[in-house]
């Protein structure tokens, strides 16, 4: 080395980072024609853990706190470059700085509808949102698995990894907690902390720490919505034979409210009649009495509703044969 290059060289005496924005994982410190001067200053926050990389191993990890950088305090780089415990000369190594504070907010939910078997409804498909949180644990195995050399690791770089894994143990989780699909909102909180439990593992294995999964919302899609929504509205009903008596009496105000005509007329009474008649007879059980139903045109016989006709013009009730209308004079 010529003693131009040399005296080109800068030495750095203080190394520390604070983080520019939110996200950052992984931070490389720039040390292009650098050198760490013996004795140097390190600085880690609390929030960080920083270490130091020789030939693509890391030779030591620095917790919180500040730190002299001579051989006295780097035994494992010390042992890996050779030197003896007179060194004074600057050293050259990269540093990487970790941050451990949680990264919270992170968003999860399911790109599409996930099928679970439900003890009462059978085979559901189910949408389901929240977030989570986590943190970096371990930097010598997150840079060896994940970070690696870059300059910037950001928790963007592992969000679909993190997501997906998430989704794939979620469904396991819905699946054996035994719960009906009725009672997973109020049980979110116990299903997040088995979803921690089970992946803990996992993002232990990449150096991460998994704080809590919270579960938001647990939904169904739309067009199974509207079916249990039919199924709460009939439980609401409670008495299936009132209902259908009121039903049968809102069907008969409603042709009679129709002022198309006195054929629309006499159409949408006969129509309610039938109804009326046709469900009584279905809901109709031997084990239990029928109810009493007041006497109205409605509930006519077949046969009465058969004798008469109405004036296609007033809507006058008039015998069957009848070719004039005995009300308005009308031909029929």
């Amino acid at each position: 080395m010529s003693l131009i290059s040399f005296l080109s060289k800068q030495f750095i005496g203080v190394i520390e980072w604070n983080e520019p924005q939110d996200g950052i994982l992984a931070y490389r410190y720039p040390m292009q024609d650098y050198e760490i001067q013996n004795g140097g200053q390190l600085t880690v926050s609390e929030s960080q853990m920083a270490a130091f990389v020789n030939e693509g191993k890391i030779a030591d990890i620095f917790g919180p706190g500040l730190h002299t950088l001579n051989t006295r305090n780097l035994p494992v780089l010390t042992s890996l470059m050779n030197w003896d415990k007179d060194f004074e000369s600057p050293f050259k190594s990269e540093v990487y700085f970790y941050s451990t504070r949680l990264q919270i907010d992170q968003k999860w939910g399911t790109a599409a509808p996930i099928t679970v078997r439900d003890k009462e409804f059978g085979a559901v498909r189910l949408r389901c949102f929240g977030i989570y949180s986590y943190r970096i644990s371990d930097p010598r195995l997150f840079f060896n698995q994940v970070s690696g050399t870059r300059q910037c690791y950001f928790t963007s770089d592992l969000e679909g990894q993190l997501r997906d894994t998430i989704l794939a143990h979620m469904t396991g989780v819905f699946a054996n907690s035994g719960l009906p699909f009725l009672d997973l909102a109020a049980n979110q909180s116990l299903l997040g902390d088995e979803i921690v439990e089970r992946l803990k593992p996992i993002f232990a294995s990449l150096g991460l720490e998994l704080n809590q999964v919270v579960v938001e919302n647990i939904s169904l899609p739309d067009e199974l919505a509207k079916v249990l929504d039919q199924r709460i509205g009939m439980n609401l009903v409670g008495d299936l034979g009132r209902y259908t008596q009121y039903a049968a009496a809102e069907s008969l105000d409603l042709a009679a409210a129709n002022t198309g005509g006195g054929a629309g007329v006499g159409m949408g009474l006969g129509a309610g009649a039938a109804v009326a008649q046709v469900l009584a007879s279905q809901l109709k059980a031997p084990a239990v009495a029928p109810l009493a139903v007041p006497e109205t045109p409605a509930a006519a016989a077949p046969a009465a509703v058969a004798d008469t006709k109405f004036c296609i013009d007033c809507g006058h009730s008039i015998s069957a044969k009848a070719r004039f209308c005995s009300e308005c004079g009308k031909a029929q």
